[in-house]
């Protein structure tokens, strides 16, 4: 089977609770066609059908371990349709097992590995089963501190339109005391520049009030790490593109996420916008006390 070279396949899987009906639903609001828990031994059916049959050029389809022990043919399935030449990228979403527990809870609704056990111990059959995709990903969505609106700007901003070839961009502020984020692709520490929060002018200032982010950038080592980053995303987008991965996640950290890394985020992702990088600015931890 030869598919046509227009042909995209995205495949989104990823743990239980995190997120991937809202992705699904993001993806066919943006004009893919949704398979939902498709059993993994179908998938080069499928794919042969919507593009013999159906006429489709973007085909989405969720797989996750509800198909219990017919997820086992899915590295099987994937390789098929690499095989057959298909435009094939793999979106996995998760949380941290916190996040999860909380959001199954207010569901009322049991984990599907659980059994007669807790939600936990579903989890961690869970993240053993789906750790070889979870390495085979494009693209690790961390939904732990997302709400529906954030997910869906992610999945617009990494799947919005297969002819924009230049490498997309997610530009993260994040607290080094809250932990680092699990998604990132490159992760910078700004924690060598002056610290508003000792200025009491600007400590109730966050990253994104003038004041502030003049007094983070107004140090050359400031400009010249904004323009070394803007220049490092753009040393790796050939390659990253080459490579088939079009999304990248850029974090910059500081003690709490709320001065000096929002800042510098804001300022790296005008830089980038600049130069045609289509970018999404999140701030993880901006607000958190």
């Amino acid at each position: 089977m030869i598919t046509d070279p227009r042909f995209e396949l995205v495949l989104v899987t990823g743990m239980s609770g995190a997120g991937r009906s809202t992705a699904a639903r993001a993806l066919e609001d943006i004009g893919w066609f949704v398979i939902d828990n498709l059993p993994p031994a179908l998938l080069p059916a499928a794919v042969e059908q919507m593009t013999t049959s159906a006429d489709v050029q973007r085909l989405a389809v969720v797989v996750d371990v509800r198909g219990g022990s017919m997820f086992v043919d899915l590295e099987r399935a994937l390789d098929a349709v690499l095989a057959d030449g298909v435009d094939l990228r793999v979106a996995y979403l998760e949380a941290g097992d916190y996040e999860l527990v909380r959001r199954f809870e207010s569901s009322r609704r049991p984990h599907p590995l659980q059994g007669a056990r807790g939600i936990l111990d579903g989890l961690v059959k869970e993240r053993a089963l789906l750790g070889d995709m979870r390495a085979r990903a494009d693209i690790v969505i961390d939904t732990s501190a997302l709400n529906v609106h954030d997910l869906r700007r992610k999945v617009d901003a990494a799947f919005g339109g297969s002819d924009r070839v230049q490498l997309r961009a997610t530009v993260m502020s994040f607290g080094f005391k809250y932990g680092l984020p699990i998604d990132a692709d490159i992760v910078n520490d700004v924690r060598f520049l002056p610290n508003p929060y000792w200025e009491p002018e600007l400590r109730d200032l966050s990253g994104l009030d003038a004041e502030v982010s003049d007094f983070v950038t107004e140090l050359p080592e400031a400009r010249e790490f904004l323009d070394r980053m803007a220049g490092m995303v753009d040393f790796v987008s050939d390659g990253y593109l080459r490579e088939g991965k079009r999304y990248v996640t850029v974090a910059i950290g500081c003690t709490g996420g709320k001065h000096r890394s929002v800042a510098m985020a804001e300022n790296l992702a005008a830089r980038l916008v600049k130069v045609g990088v289509e970018v999404l600015t999140v701030h993880r931890d901006l607000g958190r006390e």
